[in-house]
This record gives structure tokens, sequence and C-alpha cells, in this order.
């Protein structure tokens, strides 16, 4: 069996392998595997450790899943969401 693909949200539609399972419970998560790549969800995970330190968040209580889920929403699915044009990834600049 191939790899599952999803026409990615964060990269306008692209079709891309999509994550192996939901990455978080709930209808978010849901959305998330049925929208996201994996290619998008590393930049997600990069994202969200700001985040996590930025408000020096516990990720193991509700307020800061709270706050992580609405980020994710942000990230992924508002109208700002595309990456800029020409957005290369940090580790691939020479």
């Amino acid at each position: 069996m191939g790899e599952r693909m999803v026409k990615c949200v964060k990269f306008g539609g692209e079709e891309l392998p999509g994550l192996p399972e939901p990455p978080y419970m709930g209808e978010l998560g849901q959305r998330l595997y049925e929208n996201v790549s994996q290619k998008a969800w590393e930049l997600w995970k990069e994202h969200v450790k700001m985040i996590i330190n930025e408000y020096q968040l516990n990720p193991a209580t509700p307020e800061a899943w709270e706050i992580i889920s609405a980020e994710a929403e942000k990230f992924f699915f508002s109208k700002d969401a595309k990456l800029p044009p020409g957005y290369v990834p940090p580790q691939e600049k020479q």
C-alpha cells in the first residue's frame, strides 16, 4: 500500500504524503489528518515549540492545549496560513 496523499492546505493544495494518523483527538485532529501533509506538520512542530517557549506553556494542561489548538487552527486554516511565495525552509537556505 502506497503513502496516503492529501491536498495540503499549507502548501496551496499541493498533493503531498499525508500524516499516518490524526495528530490530535477530536475534530481538529481529523481536519489536520485530512488536510495537512507530513511536510507541513514538520513546520508546525517547529512553530509549536516556539509558542510553548514564548508563552511558557505546560503542554500537559488543558489551558495550554486551548492555546495550541487555536494556534494550529490559525497556522493551517486561516486565510493567511499559506506560506509566502518563494518560502525556503530554514535548513535549506545556503
